[in-house]
């Protein structure tokens, strides 16, 4: 057997190596889009799902009787061995590339005839018996075989993105418990308010992950609407009368996935406002989860000159120069990727408006950005539940002291003393450096240490209830 295959396409012949898998097609891609340096092949899911998509169509092209069964049979041998996770090497093709995914699409139509015709005993090239155009992408065009892998293997992504977010809120959860009688000061524009619980503020950022994990669920509905069928622009040309439906119905077996066949074909082919959700929707998230690793960072301040409310798992020492420095590597790693996370939303964005006419050729740029957005971001979170949120601690001495040495604590006086004279008292402590207590008790003698303990018990800290005189 020789080393080496002649192959072919309409802008002439290539010598292709008989070790790969890939065709013609596939190398010129590999020659024009050095891009990213990142392959299909680092993304196994949207490997798997061109297995289901090419298996469905072969399935739906033969009982269409456009296809020999013993041809279908094949595609469907060599389908599997991509849904099995086998050949995943052979996707060479860049993930950022021209032609609005052909490349992707031929990569895929190429592995699966060659291993088809090694099942059918054949030499791999020998594309007379089973060929990738004529037969592995038979009633289809990059344009409807390409978005629909694509979205079965955004919906397999965000599933991961989301039980990440899940372990998320679970560790806050755990920790809002742990923390629930620890007294701390609440503050608004990082001045202070009105005492709090430490377990309270954890259980805000549960509740508020618990959110969005509703949303993105929400948002992953709506790549469950495919255009199989459509081919080039919609119009179904090339397609026999019940492959779309048939197609569809196959696909959705096949993957396990809800897919359900878009009611305009020539709308489903041209659209991508399901990614630009999908990606507001992640960006949402992100903002949130950055927000709370800045609230960390702030919180594990000091710790002799911070806030010191907390304290973070020391991860590594923090400086080349400062002996003993500890800095909050985890959430700022958090915060970086939530940034990437952005950037890359306005990236979709952008893509999505440059669609023009039947067609937009900018989706595998929306396929990087949300497909490297969705892992870098659960990675993120794996990292910030396992290396930080679960070991955390807490000061309690240090929390309850800068409540009970806090000006914001006159606020529970409104009620008995009224606004301006807690406002005046407010005004004397912040001026003079004296407590609260001893202005509103000892000096001005306005209610009784009895009252006092009344309202500035643990107890109505952690749990307040309306109390006047």
């Amino acid at each position: 057997m020789s080393s080496s295959r002649i192959e072919h396409d309409f802008l002439g012949e290539k010598e292709i190596s008989n070790s790969v898998y890939y065709g013609v097609q596939t190398l010129r891609a590999l020659e024009n889009f050095s891009i990213t340096g990142i392959p299909i092949s680092k993304e196994p899911l949207f490997i798997q799902a061109f297995g289901y998509v090419k298996k469905a169509a072969a399935l739906a092209n033969r009982d269409c009787d456009v296809l020999d069964p013993k041809v279908a049979e094949a595609i469907v041998y060599a389908s599997d061995k991509l849904i099995a996770g086998e050949y995943n090497d052979q996707f060479v093709s860049d993930l950022i590339q021209g032609g609005a995914g052909t490349s992707c699409n031929m990569n895929a139509n190429e592995v699966i005839a060659n291993i088809g015709l090694e099942y059918m005993g054949k030499q791999k090239g020998e594309y007379d018996f089973l060929h990738p155009n004529n037969h592995v992408n038979c009633s289809q065009s990059t344009n409807d075989a390409y978005p629909t892998a694509f979205r079965i293997a955004l919906y397999k992504k965000i599933d991961i993105y989301v039980k990440a977010l899940e372990a998320l809120q679970v560790s806050f959860s755990r920790k809002a418990e742990e923390f629930k009688e620890v007294l701390k000061m609440g503050r608004t524009q990082l001045q202070d308010a009105v005492p709090m619980t430490l377990g309270s503020e954890f259980h805000g950022w549960a509740t508020t992950i618990g959110e969005d994990i509703q949303r993105m669920r929400e948002s992953q509905k709506l790549v469950c609407e495919c255009n199989m069928g459509a081919t080039a622009i919609g119009t179904r040309i090339n397609a026999p009368e019940g492959y779309p439906e048939l197609c569809t119905k196959y696909l959705a077996e096949i993957s396990g996935i809800p897919i359900t066949l878009s009611e305009d074909l020539i709308e489903a082919t041209s659209d991508t406002g399901a990614y630009v959700q999908i990606s507001g929707t992640l960006k949402r998230s992100v903002i949130k989860i950055s927000k709370i690793c800045n609230d960390l960072r702030l919180l594990s301040s000091g710790p002799r000159t911070g806030l010191n409310e907390i304290n973070l798992p020391k991860m590594q020492p923090g400086s080349s120069i400062m002996p003993g420095k500890v800095n909050p590597v985890i959430p700022e790693v958090v915060n970086q990727t939530a940034y990437y996370v952005i950037g890359a939303d306005v990236t979709i964005t952008l893509a999505a408006e440059a669609g023009q006419l039947q067609l937009n050729v900018m989706e595998p740029v929306i396929g990087f950005s949300l497909f490297t957005s969705l892992e870098y971001m659960t990675n993120a979170i794996h990292t910030l539940v396992s290396k930080c949120i679960s070991g955390i601690t807490a000061n309690v001495d240090v929390c309850k002291n800068l409540v009970m040495n806090s000006i914001g604590i006159v606020t529970a006086l409104n009620p008995i003393l009224g606004y301006e004279e807690s406002a005046s008292i407010a005004k004397e402590a912040l001026n003079t450096g004296k407590s609260v207590h001893d202005i509103v008790v000892k000096d001005r003698k306005l209610i009784t240490q009895e009252k006092w303990d009344e309202i500035y018990s643990i107890e109505n800290m952690i749990h307040p209830k309306f109390i006047k005189e």
